[in-house]
């Protein structure tokens, strides 16, 4: 059977002939070219459009069909995975908590529900043009008005009458409490620029910066070091990159007589991994000759209050004048004795030389570098100016150098909130000890990079102050720093204080 002959291609070279009159499509044999070149003209529009038979049409259609069918279960997938995360979290918050956190959270979900409510009652009353006073409602028996509409003249009534004048003094106490805010603000701002301005800081009487092993040991007091921990998971990992040893070796070297220092590793964690993991560094550094004991809480009171309190109460504390404290994440310099304990010397009435924190991964994310700004206005403004002025600010926990004789004095550590160490700075100032801070110490530490980390840590120092505050409102009335004769306040006075538990 013959091939049929091409229609299409019979109609273009008709068309190139007709076109190019006698030309040749081959090039002269002058040119000596090895190839064929033949120009073909592209189809006109016409040419190109084609009729799309029924079957090729239900095909784009069921393609676009399928394009739609996707994108909605890609929603509503979406939609139930965020339902059921937020349900699954609402139950897992519920069986964690106890019942006072469930009513809360009920109350909370009924305001929540009556401000809706309320709100689309203004919308509709809005767009309906009720613009009603609250006047009209003694006139309202008298107008013709539907349900609705005598409903939201009441409502307007006890609105004007009943709820704006309480919210009215609730604004204005607010406004009062931000000027006093903004007031203190920008007192501590300037006192900050004073201190630049005039270079002021604290001095030390004495300076350790010579070598240790060229002085007589007697010449060092006697420090504790105190590194507090509970299930310090990290440190798994840290062990495995010598993190661990780093940490260890930050607190262990430092230059100091290591016969007139003592290292306590106060592990109150209850994972025996963890626990078998500091042991084995604190055995290293041990059989390195550095005095390092791990002590381990077997009945876990009171967080690190409790953890603190129980390594405080050894027999051998009481052969030591002072003790730094370290959290696990901190690493202090080899120097860091050196440029705090000098400051004690010639001043008996210092009970707490603060260092200022250095945060090594800053610039890691969006939500260290906030924290970085926070924090720097912290220490560089309020610690800096009230300890400079007033020799008072709150305790940060970690990175300080502690007198003992002012912790025995005020009452030592104590587990009635979680801001152990605002509480513990609040009652040695109530009895007359005044704070140091050294701005020019940094030690080494982390932010947290993640914002559920960094929500669970705000909470954590923002929900003890209250508490304390009405624990020890009492006790600042009665104390002589309120009466204005802090200078007179004598042992029996510091006695008299009240520590509730």
């Amino acid at each position: 059977m013959s091939r049929p002959p091409n229609q299409e291609f019979q109609e273009w070279w008709n068309k190139q002939q007709s076109a190019n009159g006698s030309e040749d499509l081959f090039p002269s044999s002058s040119e000596n070219s090895r190839f064929l070149t033949v120009e073909i003209s592209s189809p006109t529009v016409a040419e190109k459009e084609r009729t799309r038979s029924a079957r090729q049409l239900s095909w784009i259609y069921l393609l676009k069909f399928q394009q739609i069918a996707n994108s909605i279960a890609f929603l509503t997938s979406g939609f139930i995975s965020i339902v059921c995360t937020a349900n699954r979290r609402i139950v897992t918050s519920n069986s964690a908590h106890p019942r006072s956190d469930s009513r809360r959270y009920r109350v909370i979900k009924v305001f929540l529900t009556v401000s809706v409510i309320l709100l689309v009652f203004e919308l509709v009353a809005y767009f309906r043009g009720w613009h009603f006073s609250p006047l009209t409602v003694e006139s309202a028996s008298a107008e013709v008005l539907d349900l609705a509409e005598y409903v939201y003249a009441n409502w307007l009534d006890i609105r004007a009458n009943y709820l704006a004048p309480p919210l009215q003094s609730l604004i204005s106490m607010c406004i009062v409490l931000f000027l006093i805010q903004s007031v203190d603000r920008v007192v501590l701002v300037l006192g900050c620029f004073w201190i630049k301005f005039r270079g002021l800081k604290p001095l030390a009487e004495i300076d350790y910066s010579s070598d240790v092993e060229n002085l007589n040991a007697e010449y060092y007091p006697m420090v504790l070091l105190q590194i507090p921990m509970c299930n310090e998971r990290e440190f798994i990992h840290f062990c495995r990159t010598s993190l661990l040893k780093a940490k260890c070796r930050a607190v262990c070297v430092q230059d100091w007589p290591k016969d007139r220092m003592l290292v306590q590793i106060l592990d109150d964690s209850d994972d025996l991994g963890v626990q078998g993991l500091i042991k084995a560094e604190v055995q290293k550094w041990q059989q390195r000759g550095v005095h390092i004991i791990y002590r381990h809480c077997l009945i876990r009171t009171g967080y690190k209050a409790g953890n603190l309190k129980s390594a405080m109460s050894c027999d051998y504390v009481k052969n030591y004048e002072f003790v730094a404290i370290f959290d696990a994440d901190f690493q202090p310099t080899p120097d860091f004795l050196k440029n705090t304990v000098p400051y004690f010397k010639g001043h008996d009435d210092v009970a707490l030389v603060q260092t200022r924190w250095a945060f090594v991964n800053k610039d890691e994310n969006l939500v260290t570098r906030l924290q970085n700004i926070n924090l720097a206005f912290h220490f560089e403004v309020e610690q800096q100016v009230n300890g400079w002025f007033i020799n008072f600010f709150g305790f940060n926990g970690t990175a300080g150098v502690w007198r003992i004789k002012a912790l025995e004095e005020c009452g030592g550590w104590l587990e009635r909130t979680t801001v152990e160490d605002m509480d513990i700075a609040v009652r040695a100032h109530l009895c007359g000890w005044k704070f140091i801070y050294v701005n020019d110490v940094k030690c080494l530490c982390e932010l947290p990079e993640s914002y559920e980390t960094y929500k669970k840590q705000q909470h954590r120092w923002h929900s003890g102050p209250m508490q304390l505050f009405r624990l020890c409102f009492s006790d600042i009335l009665r104390s002589k720093l309120f009466k204005g004769d802090a200078s007179e306040l004598s042992d029996e006075g510091k006695e008299d204080i009240e520590y509730r538990m």
